[in-house]
């Protein structure tokens, strides 16, 4: 499935939405297209705990399912400490806050432009 780039932006800006509705601290979505072939964006949240990440995740899917968008793929969710959704061109990761500090996934990327999204 290929999106234009407003189709992207439309869904980033709903994961970003979902998360915020969630408490999620810390959004962060990186334009990673020319650093890497298996998405064009990473969207990185993090919650205070396990059954956070869960919430965030599950509100986030529930959203764009709502648009009829699903993930391809969903990893990480029983354990809720790193959870990933994979939505082809986008890719979510959302970690509880030591996980997130550990993997430094925005240093590993820091070659990535921080891109700016409609925060309410």
């Amino acid at each position: 499935m290929h999106l234009s780039e407003k189709d992207l932006k439309k869904m980033i800006n709903l994961i970003v939405e979902a998360s915020l509705d969630e408490k999620a601290n810390n959004i962060v979505v990186l334009d990673v297209h020319e650093q890497t072939v298996i998405a064009d964006y990473f969207v990185i949240a993090s919650g205070r705990n396990f059954l956070q990440v869960k919430s965030i995740t599950e509100a986030i899917a529930g959203k764009l399912a709502e648009q009829d968008i699903n993930p391809i793929r969903r990893d990480g969710h029983k354990e809720g400490i790193w959870v990933i959704l994979d939505y082809g061109s986008i890719l979510v990761h959302v970690f509880r806050q030591e996980e997130r500090e550990f993997y430094g996934l925005e240093e590993l990327w820091g070659d990535a432009v921080e891109v700016l999204v409609n925060r309410e």
